[in-house]
């Protein structure tokens, strides 16, 4: 397949959204695919999940609270998958400051055929540079240019570097400027969604919030980019939504919980794609319904992999050993209907 990039993304919380993006990352690997994933959210929880933190340690430079309490050695050795100052926010230092264009930076090998491009809290400060050049961009403003597209050109470096074949990105759950540059780099969306009334709102003006930023790219920018000057296309294809099933509680009866499912096919229809109503009890756009795995993320987090390649001696004994494989089947099956989506949408490209 020719190299795509999947930015996940919801602008409401919680919705497992990271969670997500880190167990498809493993499973396109376990598919064949050679997989970037890159964190976007200043939050760095994909960082968090990639990495333990002696790595995060050595990245960000920092004495972690460990470390700090006395709880852990202060002269931790390096694990060799990372170095300090190979994230994000060190690639587009040099754009805040004023003092160049982005610096290369390293992804980290998590293992053979997945890379993490890694976050950092530090890029909270790259949003206020990111939302007062954006209007400039519209003028081909060649320095407001340079910095709107740094993420992009960040992650084609990376991509190329790494042969990736897939790029993933993980965005904070919101609608503003660092997302903004981050979504303009993605060729398609895939979207997850609780169905409550939170999601709906979210996709209500998540929806809308896209087409202004695709159209104002490709209309306004694009034709002033200088030739040769790598700009992304903006894509931003709707791939469709996953479902995160909540844990039911006495409280939020089924019966609430059907009521916003309903909704959903609805909302997508009219909102993210700018369609008519769907025909009654169709939901084409729904890729995937993922039951809760709460369960195994303590597990899973304490093994440093993905709650589907859970072991015995990881703790996954008994009944909790059929609800892994149930785990596996159902992330392998979103992962192929996320591929499936991608190549119909792209025209078989």
């Amino acid at each position: 397949m020719n190299r795509t990039s999947i930015a996940l993304f919801n602008n409401k919380g919680g919705v497992g959204k990271t969670t997500l993006t880190y167990h498809l990352a493993h499973m396109f690997r376990r598919l064949g695919l050679t997989v970037l994933a890159v964190d976007l959210d200043p939050q760095a929880n994909l960082t968090s999940m990639c990495l333990d933190e002696t790595e995060i340690e050595e990245l960000w430079n920092n004495e972690s609270e460990l470390i700090a309490q006395g709880a852990a050695p202060s002269a931790l050795p390096g694990t060799g998958r990372v170095r300090n100052g190979q994230t994000i926010a060190d690639a587009v230092r040099p754009i805040l400051e004023g003092t160049g264009d982005v610096a290369p930076i390293e992804p980290a090998e998590l293992q053979p055929d997945l890379w993490l491009l890694a976050g950092s809290l530090d890029l909270s400060r790259f949003e206020d540079k990111l939302s007062s050049e954006w209007f400039k961009t519209f003028a081909g403003d060649i320095a407001a240019i340079r910095t709107t597209t740094a993420f992009h050109r960040v992650v084609e470096q990376a991509a190329d570097e790494t042969g990736a074949d897939l790029v993933l990105i993980d965005v904070g759950p919101n609608l503003g400027a660092i997302n903004r540059a981050a979504l303009i780099a993605a060729d398609n969306v895939l979207m997850p969604l609780a169905a409550d009334l939170f999601s709906l709102k979210g996709l209500s003006n998540l929806g809308p919030t896209l087409r202004d930023w695709r159209r104002d790219w490709q209309q306004l920018v694009l034709p002033r980019v200088p030739g040769g000057f790598s700009a992304p296309r903006a894509q931003m294809r709707p791939l469709g939504y996953v479902i995160m099933q909540p844990e039911m509680r006495l409280d939020r009866p089924v019966k609430a919980y059907e009521r916003w499912l309903e909704r959903i096919p609805w909302v997508y229809s009219a909102a993210v794609l700018g369609e008519g109503a769907p025909v009654s009890g169709e939901d084409r756009h729904r890729i995937a319904t993922l039951r809760n795995y709460r369960s195994l993320m303590p597990l899973a987090h304490d093994a440093r992999k993905p709650m589907f390649d859970l072991k015995a001696a990881d703790g996954a004994l008994g009944s909790t050993q059929k609800y892994v494989q149930t785990c596996y089947r159902e992330f392998r099956g979103l992962a192929e209907g996320v591929l499936d989506r991608a190549q119909e949408l792209s025209g078989g490209e």
